[in-house]
């Protein structure tokens, strides 16, 4: 049966062509593959910086040892940290010292997923893509080790030199992509633990504190391990803004972002909802205190020092202020805290008396007594304030001079608490500063030259000069036993006799005539022994010792002795008419103890890097300068001080009531504008120097101003207080004596008791009477 032919539907689209579908299809997909392809050799290219297109990368030993710059540390011989050297304030902790509240709000806070990724997280990535796609904000995207990589290596400073960094959009491109290579090298490289470790030792906190170590301490006098979870919160709260967030600015922004950090460790569940809900009602409580080169024990010891260590740091090639040393010093911080206690004891006093002698009127004196005339303008003339006006100004007098009379608020250093507010002009301050006094205190072994106590002033603070190394000021009669050493050397015993008249030294060279007065102005004519002469400290008879050995013999002792700076060899010479300083000084005096070896006064036993090893040890310089027989002669005599009748320091045995084995030179230059004091026992040496900013600052007589009642009262405090410290086991006996002596030192069968001073001079009372005279509401 046929079936009527029927019609075929037909398709209306046109047919496609063979193959099109898949040539699409491989398009796309090698699109992609170039794009996978180029980001691959794009982060190759990056890694080694091809063509110096990218910039440098760390290489594999910066990697293992990640530099982040840390605070050297200063110790003193008995272990107590006394302050730091720093650009950063950075020392860092191990793990196990870290608490487990920081830990977990670090983590909650800047990457939730830390423990589960490798560096980068592709969800957080993904997250800011759609949020800049999209237009919203949806945190960031970087990891803790991306963070980190970016704080060690300073990718957007130091890694940031290549050609095409400087191309708009593309070198943030290029840091980015180094922070991702460098987050998973940091992961290769590191436990997870050491990671965080590494964050929290290296992150900036605000307040010039860098690492969770400081920043406990810092805002919280705590050590990190003794967080609480708010303080932890606040903190790792600091790290996205330590300015913006700044607890003691901005205490309430500070506050709302520490609860968002404890509402985060809310939401991922390193706290429970009561416990979230008791931390956010909780106040901020801190403990604040910024630390800086003011702070710490012995800061002019410690600038002085840093002198020595930069010059040894620039030699091999250290940073003193990032390489996180350790430096172990000679100081006791013991016997540093008593001498800084006596300098204010005694300063504080002597300040009062000050103040009262020249009530009303201006201390800047001539030699004949009359004020200086311009004495402000031309002592400011000198400062760093005038010069930059005059630069500012180009010299404009009139413009100067309202800026140096304008009045502001600005503190003080008073012996009242401390410091003190006020409102004055930079005349007013300069005028104020000049009435100060001021002093130089230091202490040594003389038997290893170690330094154990250094007091460079009155306050560091305020005032950074330093009167121990830096200040040179003329040693008065502390300068006399040069003279006599010389003496003894040459022959002459300590009970050699010689009357109390005149010596004169003739005119030569267009020097006139010279003939020194004792401090009484006039001669005895009686007949004193060495021992006796320099005990009273007679100018007559080390005038003739003087005349005798010749001013160049002197001069040579003294520069065997350890002095260093220029002597002239003039007949003044035994009155101190050079400028000394007290570290010149006690070294020298320790020659005598120290059976007449100069040893070179030590500041620094040792230095470490940060992980212990020892970089160097030091040791003093010695040399022999004088025989054991003169040393031990120089050492009698100088007891004679303390010993003799009328000797000018026999205070420290009635007055203090020491009855040990001590020497001691008083020293007291012309005017009364320098007030010295030299003391001596078996294994410590002391110099003090009491005097104004300027010479022409002083008291007006030897009432006060003399270095019996200037300077020897404050080595007594200090002394006491030493003794009394059974822990520091100071020498109370006598000084070692040789087994055989050529010379005799009992020189009691030349006395005459009629025809010695049976009184103590007037300089050796304390006198407390004529302070309690003075009206207290004028002081």
């Amino acid at each position: 049966m046929a079936y009527p032919a029927t019609k075929t539907k037909t398709n209306s689209r046109k047919p496609q062509r063979p193959g099109r579908f898949t040539a699409l299809t491989r398009t796309l997909w090698l699109l992609f593959g170039g794009g996978i392809l180029a980001f691959v050799l794009f982060i190759f290219a990056v890694s080694i910086n091809f063509a110096d297109l990218f910039g440098q990368m760390p290489n594999l030993k910066t990697l293992e040892s990640p530099r982040s710059e840390l605070a050297s540390e200063v110790y003193s011989a008995d272990g107590v940290l006394m302050g730091k050297y720093f650009r950063e304030n950075r020392t860092p902790v191990s793990y196990e010292e870290l608490a487990q509240t920081t830990i977990d709000a670090l983590i909650a806070t800047e990457d939730a997923r830390f423990e589960e990724h490798s560096g980068i997280d592709p969800k957080a990535m993904a997250r800011v893509a759609a949020g800049i796609v999209l237009g919203g904000k949806n945190g960031g995207g970087s990891t803790l080790s991306q963070q980190l990589a970016k704080l060690l290596f300073r990718t957007r400073e130091d890694l940031n030199n290549g050609r095409l960094n400087d191309v708009r959009g593309l070198g943030m491109v290029i840091n980015k992509t180094k922070e991702w290579i460098l987050a998973v090298r940091l992961e290769r490289n590191y436990t997870k633990r050491e990671i965080l470790r590494m964050y929290l030792n290296t992150a900036e906190f605000g307040s010039n504190a860098f690492g969770i170590n400081v920043a406990a301490k810092t805002f919280f006098n705590k050590k990190p391990r003794n967080l609480s979870l708010e303080e932890s919160a606040l903190l790792v709260g600091l790290v996205n803004g330590p300015s913006w967030f700044n607890p003691v600015r901005n205490p309430e922004r500070s506050k709302r972002r520490r609860n968002w950090v404890l509402s985060q460790m809310n939401k991922y569940g390193y706290i429970d909802a009561p416990t979230y809900t008791a931390s956010i009602e909780k106040p901020i409580k801190l403990d604040y205190k910024v630390e800086n080169q003011n702070d710490g024990i012995a800061p002019y010891f410690r600038t002085e020092l840093s002198k020595t260590l930069r010059s040894w740091a620039k030699e091999t090639e250290h940073d003193l202020y990032s390489d996180g040393l350790k430096i172990y010093t000679t100081i006791d911080s013991r016997m540093q805290k008593y001498a800084e206690a006596a300098v204010a004891e005694h300063m504080k006093l002597q300040q009062k008396w000050f103040d009262a002698h020249w009530k009303g009127q201006q201390p800047w004196r001539d030699e004949s007594g009359r004020v200086i005339p311009n004495f402000l303008s031309t002592a400011m003339q000198r400062t760093a304030r005038y010069q930059s006006l005059n630069a500012r100004f180009d010299g404009n007098k009139d413009s100067i001079k309202y800026y140096l009379n304008k009045k502001y608020k600005m503190k003080v250093f008073t012996w009242n608490g401390g410091e003190k507010e006020v409102t004055m002009s930079p005349m007013d301050s300069l005028a104020y500063y000049k009435r100060l006094l001021h002093s130089g205190f230091m202490a040594m072994n003389p038997l290893n030259g170690q330094i154990k106590a250094w007091v460079g002033g009155i306050n560091y603070k305020y005032i950074k000069y330093d009167h121990v190394k830096q200040g040179k000021r003329q040693p008065g009669s502390t300068f006399k036993p040069f003279v006599y050493v010389a003496a003894i050397d040459q022959g002459y015993s300590p009970c050699y006799q010689r009357p109390d008249v005149a010596t004169t030294f003739p005119a030569e060279r267009g020097r006139p005539a010279y003939t020194p007065r004792n401090y009484e102005g006039t001669f005895s004519g009686r007949t004193f022994t060495l021992r006796q002469a320099l005990a009273r400290s007679m100018n007559s008879i080390t005038a003739w010792l003087v005349q005798k050995l010749g001013p160049d013999v002197v001069a040579s002792y003294a520069k065997r002795l350890g002095i260093t700076s220029p002597i002239d060899a003039v007949p003044a010479i035994g009155f101190g008419s050079s400028d000394v300083s007290i570290f010149e000084l006690t070294g020298a005096y320790s020659t005598f103890v120290n059976k007449g070896i100069w040893t070179s006064p030590m500041m620094v036993t040792r230095i470490e890097d940060k992980n212990g090893n020892v970089l160097r040890e030091f040791v003093p310089q010695t040399r022999e300068a004088l025989s054991e027989e003169t040393a031990y002669l120089m050492t009698y005599m100088l007891r004679g001080a303390l010993e003799e009748q009328g000797g000018s320091s026999v205070v420290l045995k009635g007055g203090f009531k020491f009855p040990y084995e001590m020497g001691g030179k008083t020293g007291t230059t012309s005017n009364y504008s320098d007030g010295w004091f030299m003391g001596l026992t078996p294994d410590l040496v002391c110099g003090t120097w009491v005097g104004g900013e300027d010479r022409s600052i002083h008291f007006r007589t030897g009432t006060y101003g003399q270095g019996a009642r200037l300077a020897l009262p404050l080595y007594g405090i200090f002394m006491k207080k030493v003794y009394a410290d059974k822990s520091i086991g100071i020498s109370k006996g006598a000084f070692p004596k040789p087994d055989t002596l050529s010379v005799e030192i009992n020189c009691s069968r030349y006395y005459n008791g009629a025809t010695q001073r049976d009184t103590i001079p007037y300089d050796q009372k304390l006198n407390q009477v004529e302070l309690d005279d003075l009206n207290e509401q004028d002081i």
